[in-house]
């Protein structure tokens, strides 16, 4: 195929979004045969599909060209590109010599879009290095010249960090309509591709952050359709794959969360990006397998975090309090105190705060923090904080022996998690509503409330969790059963078939068959109807 053909066929697939056949198409020939158009087609091409080196290639051909060319203006949006091209494939030497070269190209020059987009570098930088006033000034100016000079690019940057400052500040209901508002270019295909990832990636962060799950579900539902939909992607894939994984965990499917998070790890690799990225992964690890009961891989995933530069906090605490070394995280959780005083940080470490120093013993510190909690909510808005709030509180009174008072917040927090599908978080409400009905003597209620908590805590797989269950209920698993052996037995009372159990629990045939054998055996049964009855008589089912 000669040049001119694989031109035409280049542009057509980078026209279609298909960007590993653009790339491919484009990258045929040799770079010096390419006209500038297609150079930063070639670029965005190349790095859509992982190849950063080509994209950094073409554009550094098409700005020595129009420079050479006397188009300054030119010239300056291809460093500028470069410039964010090489940030955020964490090359910040190289990022900032190339800002440098843009900054010495628009000297002098009159007001255009290419300044608007030196002075959202500069935002971000801003954003980056701790200086929210300042982000905050800039942002304002360049979503004035993204309107102005018609660059959707750069009006919707503007509005997310505009909102994602003002959620720092606590103005949470204004911060989230500027993300919603910058998601409107970019759902209508406005926004470029790399600038659309960044910003899908960003709101969804934030939504995180502030654990509003509603919202975080739906952009990351679009933001997995929009990378689908472009042939070859990589990068912003691995960040999906994360926040697919974030929202398997509040629904208590954490070994498909776990899945997604390697597949994450295997994005990011390909992609070259390590440090706080792959951080970002450990730490998402290593809270499920703390919730799972294995404590000495969740610590090993922590401490991997912490190395890539990820702070570990507060889960880190949570899996010390699980280890007993309540003294430990005692220390943690005023150090914390101290150290994070941005509302949405302290929205975050504050429920674990209220759970450490209850178990310490310190119901005045708890009830203080529970207190700053219930403030937050209150400012934020956000269903799940508002939830996390009534849960301390609750908590709270059941330690200062006013379990009447506590039960409605903690009803409060059971109804709210519930709604949300946060099975894990609703069963530990469950669980505390039944302390409450025992400390009002209505044992046969606090009995049901942790019977329905034990059996989402089988279900989901939380060891620590389970076990404290059957501690407040006296009892043990019947006959020295295993939690999978519990699951399967229920599923048999069920009526359902060898090959139906293997499919539904994600075993294998001769697995099932094991465990049936195992169950047998300790429970002295000889047929399936019997372990059927077994079930109902223990109350499994």
């Amino acid at each position: 195929m000669n040049v001119v053909d694989q031109l035409i066929r280049g542009r057509e697939a980078y026209g279609r979004q298909e960007w590993q056949s653009a790339r491919d198409r484009l990258a045929a020939p040799d770079l010096g045969e390419l006209e500038t158009d297609d150079l930063r087609a070639l670029a965005t091409a190349a790095f859509l599909v992982g190849d950063t080196e080509t994209s950094m290639r073409a554009l550094e051909r098409a700005f020595h060209r129009h420079e050479e060319g006397d188009e300054p203006l030119a010239a300056a949006r291809d460093a500028l590109l470069l410039t964010m091209i090489l940030d955020v494939s964490g090359h910040a030497a190289a990022s900032g010599g190339w800002m440098a070269r843009a900054t010495r190209l628009l000297e002098g020059e009159p007001d255009c879009a290419e300044h608007g987009f030196l002075q959202m570098n500069e935002m971000l930088q801003h954003v980056f290095g701790g200086r929210p006033a300042e982000a905050v000034e800039l942002a304002a100016t360049v979503v004035e010249a993204g309107r102005r000079h018609r660059e959707p690019d750069l009006v919707a940057m503007g509005l997310v960090v505009q909102g994602r400052m003002a959620i720092y500040q606590s103005r949470v209901k204004e911060g989230l309509a500027l993300l919603d508002e910058a998601m409107l270019g970019v759902v209508s295909g406005d926004v470029s591709p790399i600038m659309s990832g960044r910003i899908y990636c960003t709101m969804i962060d934030a939504c995180q952050e502030l654990d509003d799950v509603r919202r975080m579900t739906d952009w990351t539902r679009l933001l997995s359709t929009w990378c689908e939909a472009q042939e070859g992607l990589v990068p912003f894939t691995g960040q999906a794959a994360v926040h697919r994984a974030q929202i398997m965990r509040s629904q208590g499917a954490w070994e498909d969360a776990l899945d997604e998070l390697a597949l994450a790890e295997e994005r990011y690799t390909v992609q070259g990006l390590g440090g706080s990225a792959l951080g970002e992964v450990e730490l998402e690890r290593a809270g499920l397998l703390r919730l799972r009961g294995d404590l000495d891989d969740a610590a090993a995933a922590y401490a991997a975090a912490d190395e890539l530069g990820h702070d570990p906090q507060p889960g880190l605490t949570l899996l010390w309090l699980a280890q007993g070394r309540v003294d430990a995280t005692v220390a943690a959780a005023r150090r914390m105190l101290d150290d994070y005083q941005n509302p949405v940080r302290r929205s975050q470490v504050l429920p674990v705060v209220v759970q450490v120093f209850l178990a310490a013993g310190d119901v005045d510190a708890a009830s203080s923090a529970a207190e700053e909690l219930e403030q937050i909510a209150a400012a934020f808005g956000s269903p799940i904080v508002t939830a996390s709030a009534a849960y301390a509180r609750g908590s709270v009174c059941l330690a200062q022996g006013s379990a009447p008072d506590g039960l409605p917040h903690l009803r409060a927090a059971w109804r709210t998690w519930l709604d949300l599908g946060a099975r894990y978080e609703a069963a530990w409400a469950r669980t505390r509503i039944a302390q409450a009905f025992r400390a009002m003597d209505d044992e046969d209620s606090a009995a049901a409330e942790l019977t329905v908590a034990g059996r989402i805590f089988t279900e989901l797989g939380a060891e620590p969790a389970r076990r404290e269950v059957e501690r407040l209920l006296g009892t043990t698993r019947p006959d020295g059963l295993t939690a999978r052996e519990i699951e399967v037995l229920r599923l048999v009372a069920s009526g359902r078939s060898n090959p139906q159990i293997a499919a539904e629990l994600f075993l294998s045939e001769k697995t099932v068959a094991r465990h049936l054998s195992n169950i047998f055996g300790k429970t002295d049964v000889k047929s399936r109807t019997e372990a059927a009855a077994y079930a109902f008589q223990h109350q499994l089912v």
